[in-house]
């Protein structure tokens, strides 16, 4: 039976309940898989399946597991995907210490993380709540730790199978190998190829299995360490076969070989379920409140090949200021503010950053960042209405592409041309306004969502732009 420390997993769940108010019986369901789920099952959870297998709402789901952190019910932990083959190339208990640069030592490729598809946030259940199998893998058998530690659930292979349990039926041979030792795998090879590798290292074998050489007692030696390795292919027949496997580390290392079918060298290519991304948790709003100590290496960034970024700004701020007094419009700006926070986390996106009288905000969609920005407009005219001697007059932009998120002033932010060109569009834009650019425009679900508005095509020049820009002026409702 699982040891569950009660008294500190009662004063948390309080805590959690009274954090916000949530959906009925949601911090129950997390109660109930606390106490009952497997080890496993505390381990590494994805959030997203976690809403779909009990029913529950997505958004809401990601904002209860960050709460739960926060409380100390569970342990955030970034992680690396490989996308060839889905193993975990290395996680991270920060966001600070997250690398882009990595390399996948079961495919012996280098690769170059982005927050979109490649970094995934998961949740482990905190071990002075219920202490699991996991919170220590050097107890772990070697099965555990190769296709559920350093594997994830989320790469399948063409028909839904995750690649990790395609893998488990391939495996002819795995061990912990102990520093200065050997280890006799003792295998009847098939037609096809021998692939060996390690999750500790990049000690990896390739032989070729040739049924038309003749049989006979096959014996091989292998040096293992972190590197190199020696030899590392070669032909051999079909047949008894064993691979003397000698550590010359000063590490455990663990080994496994894997038997593919003729002409297959490689996985099958993946298509991945759905995970936390860390594209997402960064235009989660609750996030960016909850762990604002959690930044990017300052000297580094990490990649997001697609962002939506939109811009606001307000209209004669400075005469507002002096028409009525700094304290008043002081006050009046703060209250725009929280009103653009609503509806930026209304429609799945994340405040960035206030300057001045503008705001950044990003958003995983371009619909969703245009849908804001609509209702940006409606709450401002809505505000204006109860105060029509003290007007906000707003002015937004808003454009889509690559970016790197970075850290600037101690706060999560992004940094590339995107964000130039996203505010340069907000820069077009005069009052009640709102100026979307070509790529916006076109992505999934923008055009429906603007069919009731009256929408000018338009070329701008834009400052720090070469080219000239196709870009959309969106009016009042028709």
């Amino acid at each position: 039976m699982a040891s569950i420390d009660e008294k500190n997993l009662e004063e948390k769940l309080t805590a959690l309940e009274s954090a916000r108010t949530w959906s009925a019986r949601l911090v129950s369901k997390l109660e109930s898989n606390i106490r009952s789920a497997s080890d496993a099952e505390l381990f590494r959870i994805n959030p997203i399946k976690f809403a779909a297998d009990k029913s529950l709402n997505e958004e809401e789901t990601i904002v209860l597991f960050l709460h739960a952190t926060a409380l100390g019910l569970f342990d955030m932990t970034w992680i690396l995907i490989c996308p060839v083959c889905s193993c975990v190339i290395d996680s991270f208990r920060a966001l600070k210490n997250v690398r882009s640069h990595c390399r996948c030592t079961h495919c012996h490729l280098d690769f170059v993380a982005a927050l979109d598809d490649m970094i995934a946030i998961t949740f482990t259940v905190n071990p002075a709540i219920r202490r699991i199998s996991y919170h220590d893998p050097q107890t772990l058998t070697v099965e555990d730790y190769l296709f559920r530690y350093s594997s994830t659930n989320e790469g399948l292979i063409p028909d839904g199978t995750p690649f990790v349990h395609l893998r488990e039926m391939l495996s002819r041979g795995l061990a912990y190998i102990e520093p200065g030792e050997t280890t006799a795998f003792e295998i009847i090879a098939e037609a096809g190829i021998l692939h060996g590798s390690s999750s500790d290292s990049d000690a990896g074998i390739t032989f070729i299995v040739d049924p038309a050489l003749p049989t006979g007692e096959q014996r091989i030696a292998i040096r293992l360490d972190l590197e190199s390795r020696t030899p590392d292919a070669g032909t051999i027949a079909a047949g008894k076969v064993i691979f003397e496997m000698s550590n010359v580390a000063d590490k455990r290392i663990e080994f496994g070989i894997l038997q593919l079918p003729p002409g297959v060298d490689r996985p099958p290519p993946l298509h991945f379920a759905p995970f936390l991304s860390g594209k997402r948790l960064l235009t989660t709003q609750t996030f960016r409140d909850l762990f604002r100590s959690e930044v990017i290496r300052s000297h580094e960034g990490l990649g997001v090949t697609d962002i939506a970024l939109l811009f606001t700004d307000l209209k004669g701020s400075t005469a507002l200021y002096d028409r009525i007094g700094d304290l008043n419009a002081f006050a009046l700006v703060q209250q725009h503010f929280e009103r653009l926070q609503d509806v930026t986390v209304r429609h799945n996106g994340a405040i960035i950053k206030t300057i001045g009288d503008a705001v950044m905000a990003a958003f995983l969609r371009p619909a969703d960042a245009v849908r804001a920005a609509l209702d940006m407009r409606s709450e401002i005219a809505s505000f204006n209405k109860r105060q029509p001697d003290k007007a906000l007059i707003l002015k937004i932009g808003v454009h889509r592409g690559a970016a790197i998120a970075v850290t600037l002033n101690e706060r999560l932010d992004y940094f590339g041309q995107t964000v130039n060109i996203a505010a340069r569009v907000q820069g077009l834009a005069d009052a009640d306004e709102i100026f979307v650019s070509q790529d916006v425009y076109d992505a999934t679900g923008v055009r429906d969502g603007l069919a009731a508005f009256a929408v000018d095509p338009r070329t701008a020049h834009l400052r720090g732009v070469r080219q000239e820009l196709p870009v959309f002026r969106v009016g009042g409702a028709v």
